[in-house]
């Protein structure tokens, strides 16, 4: 296919199928079974932004000015249909609404996710990034609550690469590519119960920021 955004072009039949059978299921998937709306990205090709501006402060990462979202509960259909549109496009998804994100170095997040399947806590969806980060999926909130939630923990002077996203910043969905770098992975992929509930943040900022500290 085709590096298309920018000044979307028209698509032959023969991809628009091929689109609506591989991107658009994808994107049916976030939308329809984990609820979580999903957002045309840019995508970045030898170091330029598919938005236009050659000054762009974040080839590759943040949404598509002009294309709409495709909502929560949209169907395979409507969603394939949808994502046809934007060819090509990133799968962004918007931060803030199912789900926060606290960020981590991706060893650290590592290290972290087996302590926290050998204690038992609830998790969520975790992804890891081709910039060497792990995303941690919480529920919402965490990012306004992190400074409070840091000092009452009495890691608030540690000094921790860590940091929570909240509404207004999207994440690149896998398998998209982030930056031109390469794609962004699942490691661990969403289930049912999780991706609808994810865990409170204060669950999992303990472990995170103790492996985080020993980083």
């Amino acid at each position: 296919m085709g590096f298309t955004i920018g000044g979307i072009r028209e698509m032959r039949s023969g991809a628009r199928r091929r689109h609506r059978g591989t991107e658009g299921t994808a994107v049916a998937e976030y939308t329809g079974l984990w609820g979580w709306a999903v957002a045309p990205g840019a995508r970045a090709e030898a170091g330029a932004c598919s938005c236009g501006d050659p000054v762009c402060p974040s080839p590759g990462a943040h949404p598509l000015g002009f294309a709409g979202e495709v909502p929560a509960g949209t169907g395979l259909d409507r969603a394939a249909d949808a994502w046809a549109r934007t060819p090509g496009a990133a799968m962004l998804l918007p931060v803030g609404r199912s789900f926060d994100v606290l960020d981590v170095a991706e060893q650290a997040g590592r290290r972290a996710l087996v302590r926290m399947e050998r204690m038992g806590l609830p998790l969520g969806p975790v992804t890891v990034t081709p910039t060497g980060r792990a995303q941690f999926f919480v529920a919402p909130g965490a990012a306004a609550e992190l400074p409070e939630l840091l000092y009452r923990m009495g890691w608030d002077d540690a000094g921790l690469d860590l940091r929570a996203l909240g509404p207004g910043t999207h994440i690149t969905a896998p398998p998209s590519d982030l930056g031109g770098l390469g794609p962004v992975r699942w490691l661990r992929p969403p289930v049912l119960d999780a991706a609808a509930a994810p865990p409170q943040a204060r669950l999992l900022l303990g472990t995170l920021a103790y492996v985080c500290h020993r980083s």
